[in-house]
């Protein structure tokens, strides 16, 4: 069984939406704290944002600041990542991974891909 699975990807035009899950086997997703990152073509994997295991706190990358919102769901073992008004250079594969501050650690699991046209 594969951990972190992320879903919710897709080809959508710029300014759309999309809502990305990721759920998780794991019995300690509620005591981690959780981020997405994201990898485009020919480039390295990225910080998007993080989440605290509460949901108290979040934190983003100055990129997707007031576009992204990053949620969790600690009684579905889920993280979300709400995408508004969607740009062409948000076009990558998404991941989900546990995280300590905004360095992931363990397994990535499988990715969703997000295209976003102009």
């Amino acid at each position: 069984q594969v951990d972190l699975v992320a879903s919710g990807g897709g080809l959508v035009q710029a300014g759309d939406s999309l809502r990305l899950s990721c759920a998780t086997s794991g019995r300690t997703f509620s005591r981690n704290a959780m981020g997405w990152f994201r990898q485009a073509p020919g480039k390295e994997r990225a910080f998007v944002a993080v989440i605290s295991w509460s949901g108290d706190s979040t934190t983003y990358a100055d990129s997707v600041k007031g576009r992204f919102t990053i949620s969790r769901d600690n009684a579905k073992n889920t993280v979300y990542l709400q995408m508004n008004n969607l740009k062409p250079e948000d076009t990558a594969v998404y991941y989900c991974a546990r995280v300590v501050a905004t360095t992931p650690f363990g397994s990535w699991g499988q990715g969703t891909q997000v295209t976003v046209s102009s």
